[in-house]
């Protein structure tokens, strides 16, 4: 049963449960290297220094890469044992911090190279992985589960089969925890209703069925000239939040609730006006958008031109322009108004 910190949304055919306000950043690390990377070498997790300074900017939730090789070795195997603890470890210490937890399996669908639904790797191969996931965090309601990141290169019916699968898994795992369930081609806003041979995300994310009636659709937007997040201007910012507004009309009409699971764009002035007017947006319409999560922080960036990892203890330019639209309301309380399921203050 969830804690009287849930906050309940109420929707016209589905409840979203939350643990408050899902406002932060993805911090990345765990997803790093390829499948067989040595920890420390090739990847990491976030560090106390870089939780310490999500819960200190007033987030109240971060978004947690990890791979699925690394935890599970091989298809319907156990898991590895130490990289379970890491990932255990790093929950206990962000939750431990008020932080919620999403927890991202960043495989774009795939694992080891080979695609969901290619013969390989199957759909019930993902729920198996869910099902042994589950238990070990199903009983801490500031944990949400993310099905998969950026399903690529996979039709969406196909992908809504295994998402199902993964879903009905949590669930038979006995948890009714909030689950995220992303789109394919790379669960792009814009590209949210694009055609495609057997139908578009937006025609096979109505099957989706969930007994817990907790879940939300999860895309993803950034602003460049190619929705990419790779290039160093955002020309498309209007744009991308266009594509937001038009996911948004349809989660309406149908009663679902969304989350942005990533966006993000550089330092120059056009990016930060951009990324102004999309938290603006989300905020503004928090009762149709749950949160969001900026990518991205983590203490292995370096230069990257989208980190917004703090250097030398002062934020980059990104994060200040982030910063006032994550406080929930005037008198920071994090839960928002649980009355209207609305998030609080819009940030401006």
């Amino acid at each position: 049963m969830l804690t009287s910190f849930a906050l309940i949304f109420a929707l016209s055919g589905t409840a979203v449960q939350a643990t408050g306000c899902l406002r932060g950043v993805n911090i990345a690390g765990a997803e790093f290297g390829g499948p067989d990377a040595k920890y420390g070498e090739g990847y990491i997790y976030p560090s106390d220094t870089t939780l310490d300074w999500a819960a200190a900017e007033s987030m109240t939730a971060i978004r947690l890469p990890f791979r699925w090789e690394r935890l599970q070795p091989a298809l319907f195997g156990d898991f590895d044992p130490a990289e379970l603890a890491r990932l255990q470890v790093t929950v206990q210490g962000a939750t431990s911090r008020g932080l919620t937890v999403i927890l991202d399996l960043h495989n774009y669908a795939e694992y080891r190279g080979d695609r969901i639904g290619n013969g390989v790797v199957s759909a019930d191969a993902l729920g198996d992985f869910w099902r042994r996931l589950t238990p070990y965090f199903a009983s801490n309601d500031k944990v949400v589960l993310g099905l998969m990141n950026e399903p690529a290169d996979i039709l969406a019916k196909t992908w809504f089969e295994a998402a199902q699968a993964g879903l009905d898994a949590i669930r038979q795992a006995g948890s009714n925890q909030l689950v995220l369930v992303p789109g394919t081609i790379w669960t792009g806003a814009s590209h949210w209703f694009d055609p495609q041979e057997g139908g578009s995300n937006a025609e096979h994310a109505e099957t989706i069925r969930d007994p817990q009636d907790n879940f939300a659709f999860e895309v993803h937007q950034y602003l460049d000239e190619d929705y990419s997040g790779t290039h160093d201007s955002c020309p498309r910012a209007d744009d991308a939040i266009d594509a937001l507004k038009q996911v948004a009309a349809w989660m309406e009409k149908h009663g679902y609730k969304g989350f942005v699971g990533e966006f993000g764009g550089t330092a120059s002035q056009e990016c930060l006006q951009g990324l102004r007017d999309m938290v603006g947006y989300l905020n503004d319409t928090s009762d149709t958008w749950i949160g969001w999560t900026a990518w991205a922080a983590g203490d292995w960036w370096g230069n990257y031109p989208l980190s917004l990892q703090p250097v030398d203890g002062q934020n980059r330019a990104q994060m200040e322009v982030l910063a006032p639209f994550l406080a929930s309301d005037t008198s920071g309380d994090a839960s928002g108004d649980i009355s209207t399921g609305q998030c609080g203050s819009t940030g401006r």
